[in-house]
């Protein structure tokens, strides 16, 4: 699973929408989405709401706590809200230690209310834990004590009596009610492949649930069979996330293709590189570094996966290659080309984008003094691994290469002790 966040926007379009699908429950609530590229005169004409009821305005940042920052504006009309936005749009705040502009913004009515609910669904490895409280807000923490909650195992249905404990301590005339809206939610939470649904607070409005704050991430692996439940769904960078020009052209290739292909610079001068295939396989990589006591050496975390086709992986080994190698300094660096045991994919038609790049940047591999560890498995590897050897010969490169018989902690250990040697 690969837990990825949402906006609150997207969150509450796709709860109004699927719950009426999947529960018969009608959620009364709108909302607006502003950015820099909104027309306000036209998302009024649009959203005709907009321009009929007193509104609230916050950022859409995948930050919380909006409101103990002073980033919530309630009780305005819509010029008013214009106006907050255009003071904020743009400005660079400081939450959680991140600095980073706000770029959007929710819009919705505002809804005056007395008491406020907090439910939260997460998805765990054998289950689902479900939370309510009759305590939601911005005290929910300092009121964590009075949160209730289950666990509702894989196969098992969020039926009345499993949902009983939750709602227990509500008065009679909405309990049923309320009931009924958790078993709903948590339907679409199923449904959609929800990985995190919070919301903090809800509320009753003429006596039906009315979701104010929410929180919601998507498990993108099922985005395939989600197209047209999620519709046009964002995943947005963490907040204070900012995309290097090299990340921007992988995540740009990766939104192109079926295959997963990620790049993260994490020290542009680092000595320690890598180009790992499978999600699983790159984490142990990166962990084993740091484990080693060489975090700090690691110039990136790479993964490709789900077979991506040649020029898809030249293009990606290009990028790495020239990342890994920029910046000369006279020290040796390592290139790890690793991965795991590949059950379907053909190791050596996989190699043939990288030994490309290799081949193309044979000056700047010299140049940075690379010495490169390649270690895989899997369907041809055999033959993949020859090649690699071979190429070694032919650029007078040094390449350590090996089979399944070596294990990935080792050629981390191996690769550090390489390029650290002559210190």
């Amino acid at each position: 699973m690969a837990r990825k966040k949402i906006r609150e926007y997207d969150s509450k379009r796709l709860l109004k929408q699927h719950l009426k699908r999947v529960a018969g429950i009608d959620l009364q609530i709108n909302s607006a989405q502003v950015t820099e590229s909104t027309d306000i005169a036209e998302l009024a004409n649009t959203e005709t709401w907009l321009s009929s009821t007193r509104l609230v305005v916050k950022p859409d940042m995948l930050f919380g706590k909006r409101g103990k920052s002073g980033l919530v504006a309630l009780n305005l009309d819509m010029a008013q809200v214009a106006e907050f936005v255009k003071q904020r749009l743009g400005k660079e705040v400081e939450m959680g230690g991140c600095k980073a502009p706000i770029t959007t913004f929710i819009v919705e009515p505002f809804m005056p209310h007395d008491q406020e609910f907090y439910l939260s669904i997460v998805s765990e490895r054998l289950g689902s834990t479900l939370s309510f409280s009759e305590c939601g807000g911005i005290e929910i923490e300092e009121n964590w004590d009075k949160v209730k909650t289950i666990f509702l195992p894989t196969e098992k249905s969020l039926t009345n009596e499993a949902c009983a404990p939750l709602i227990a301590t509500l008065p009679l005339e909405v309990r049923d009610k309320i009931g009924d809206f958790i078993k709903g939610v948590f339907t679409v939470f199923q449904d959609l492949d929800f990985s995190f649904l919070e919301m903090n607070p809800f509320t009753l409005v003429n006596g039906e649930p009315y979701p104010l704050d929410m929180r919601g991430e998507l498990d993108d692996t099922a985005a395939f069979k989600n197209f047209n439940k999620w519709g046009n769904v964002e995943f947005p960078l963490p907040f204070g996330r900012v995309l290097s020009p090299t990340e921007t052209f992988i995540h740009s290739l990766d939104e192109k293709t079926s295959a997963s292909l990620k790049f993260t610079v994490l020290n542009p001068k680092g000595r320690i590189w890598t180009m790992v295939a499978g999600g699983g396989a790159s984490v142990i990589y990166a962990d084993t570094v740091g484990d080693l006591g060489y975090a700090s050496e690691l110039g990136n975390y790479a993964e490709y996966s789900g077979a991506p086709n040649e020029e898809e992986v030249l293009q990606y080994a290009r990028v790495v290659i020239d990342c890994a190698t920029a910046d000369p300094d006279g020290q040796k660096r390592a290139l790890i080309i690793g991965g795991g045991i590949a059950n379907f994919t053909d190791v050596a038609a996989t190699f043939n984008g990288i030994i490309r790049a290799l081949r193309e940047k044979e000056s700047k591999l010299k140049a940075a003094r690379m010495h490169i560890f390649v270690r895989r498995g899997g369907p041809n590897y055999q033959t993949g691994l020859a090649k690699m050897r071979a190429l070694g010969e032919e650029l007078g490169v040094p390449f350590e290469v090996y089979g399944p018989e070596a294990t990935m902690t080792g050629i981390c250990k191996q690769a550090i002790e390489c390029i650290m040697g002559e210190e």
